[in-house]
């Protein structure tokens, strides 16, 4: 992680990171949610969530730690952190799965969603990576945020949530398929409703420091062969018996 993008990050609350995802990638995990979509979504829903992605193969395994993403999670999270939950979005039109509300934001304090920045060092809760898996562009619709919100000190007005007039401070992110989002749970953000004529399909794979969860449910890594050391480390339980014996060296 560049300075540049320690400051943008620190300045906004979200970063956009270009190429994330090959070519080859972004075709190979659309086609697999091509299958998905056919077998178990509603053809005449505009919107439809799927939770749990890691059982659809090797590449929503391999990103679990993107080699694109992972020094980007070091330097939001330490070099101790979890993969939380994961799920996929598709919106065909209007509004997403959550409606169009925005959510999050640094005040009232939560535990879980919060950012830091001490000693040098930019400390984050939940912190979300976003896939693009088609491109997103201006007008579209599709993820915003109030940027700098992550560290405001009053709450956001209740009358500026909706966003299907959203308030001038909101702020849509765009970028084309490959394009990964990453943001803090801490940031202030929500869905505009969707308008292209292209589906909107997005990964959200969400991170947390080792000793923390937001998801009731955890991974058990026996349930997907083939992981490496790394990722099984990445899928742990939360626990906070780090810094130890058992964690993987690539991770500290």
């Amino acid at each position: 992680m560049t300075e540049h993008e320690r400051y943008l990050f620190d300045l906004h609350g979200y970063l956009v990171v270009p190429d994330a995802l090959s070519a080859e990638q972004v075709a190979a995990l659309n086609a697999i949610l091509d299958e998905r979509l056919e077998a178990e979504a509603d053809p005449s829903a505009n919107t439809h969530r799927f939770i749990g992605l890691l059982g659809w193969g090797q590449p929503y395994l391999d990103l679990i730690d993107n080699p694109r993403i992972l020094p980007y999670l070091e330097a939001l999270l330490g070099p101790h952190f979890r993969l939380d939950h994961d799920y996929a979005d598709v919106i065909r039109t209007g509004k997403g799965p959550i409606g169009t509300t925005l959510h999050g934001g640094a005040t009232p304090y939560d535990p879980l969603y919060y950012y830091h920045y001490e000693n040098g060092r930019i400390r984050n809760g939940l912190t979300v990576v976003a896939y693009n898996l088609k491109d997103v562009n201006p007008g579209d619709g599709g993820f915003a945020a109030v940027p700098g919100s992550h560290k405001s000190n009053i709450p956001f007005p209740r009358e500026w949530i909706e966003l299907d007039r959203p308030h001038p401070c909101v702020q849509p992110v765009v970028g084309p398929a490959g394009t990964a989002i990453l943001f803090t749970e801490a940031l202030t953000h929500g869905t505009l409703p969707w308008r292209s004529q292209e589906q909107r399909r997005t990964l959200f794979y969400k991170y947390s420091p080792n000793s923390l969860s937001w998801a009731a449910d955890y991974y058990n890594a026996d349930d997907y062969p083939g992981l490496t050391e790394r990722q099984r480390a990445i899928l742990e339980p939360p626990n906070a018996r780090y810094p130890g014996r058992h964690r993987p060296k690539s991770l500290g």
